[in-house]
């Protein structure tokens, strides 16, 4: 059964090239606002999606991987995308898109995680309480991120808007959806070597924030030496990537579009 997204769009309907936008978890479309106004992407579709159990929106059938990348993909082809974006949780489904083949146009990763310490020690520990506490850690989870908004160099509009997104977030599928990305996130599957020999055009551009670790020298060697992967190291040290990097991240969707 097809699941029904919500979308956001920008951009003219018929535009030559059409890129979908995948937020980050607890993220709704919305939080790409920043991006689709810059300039560089005017002439382009923009397609945003609230990925399935985030930010208020239906929750799926099956919170595993696998299925997100599989009804992603479904909606990739149904818009007709050219390029898929994806931030954080977003970017774990527009990787594993791309390496089981239901995708293989270019991509752009934002904040990709591709092992354990890749995230924040203190956030998988929350996310394994959760196997004990039940929706507990997710509600702290859930409080907590508001407060992190307030280093956010960002109008108190927006603000306001991405935290009132946040809150439309229910505690038991974050539980399930958080605990599906820390078992993906364990699996040892050589993540680096497997986007390299998809061999599709791939941007990749890590977080830089203190909150986050550099990805394992094997992987960021692997990346680095790939043909088809850049990577790409946006300005400062930021959390949420749309909302304050958005003319770096259009410059990297332009490169991706022209990569076609």
């Amino acid at each position: 059964m097809a699941h029904e997204w919500e979308l956001v769009q920008s951009g003219p309907p018929d535009a030559r090239r059409t890129v979908l936008l995948l937020p980050g978890g607890m993220c709704s479309a919305r939080s790409y606002a920043e991006v689709m106004a810059e300039p560089a992407l005017a002439g382009i579709r923009l397609v945003a999606a609230t990925m399935p159990g985030h930010a208020g929106a239906p929750p799926p059938e099956d919170f595993s991987t696998d299925e997100y990348a599989r009804i992603t993909a479904e909606l990739a082809k149904s818009v007709q995308a050219d390029v898929v974006v994806g931030f954080s949780m977003g970017a774990m489904v527009t990787y594993e898109m791309v390496v089981s083949g239901a995708f293989s146009g270019p991509v752009v990763l934002l904040g990709s995680s591709f092992s354990p310490p890749d995230e924040p020690t203190a956030f998988r520990a929350m996310i394994r309480l959760g196997s004990v506490l039940g929706n507990l850690p997710a509600i702290v989870l859930k409080k907590g991120v508001p407060a992190m908004m307030k280093k956010a160099e960002l109008p108190p509009d927006r603000k306001e808007a991405l935290k009132a997104d946040f809150a439309l977030n229910n505690p038991s599928d974050m539980r399930l959806g958080l605990q599906a990305y820390l078992r993906w996130l364990k699996r040892d599957d050589d993540r680096a070597r497997r986007l390299c020999e998809a061999g599709v055009p791939a941007w990749n551009a890590p977080k830089h924030s203190p909150l986050h670790a550099l990805v394992p020298d094997h992987e960021q060697d692997v990346v680095e030496d790939c043909p088809h992967v850049r990577v790409v190291t946006l300005p400062g040290e930021v959390f949420f990537l749309p909302n304050e990097a958005p003319k770096a991240i259009a410059d990297v969707v332009v490169e991706a579009v022209a990569a076609i």
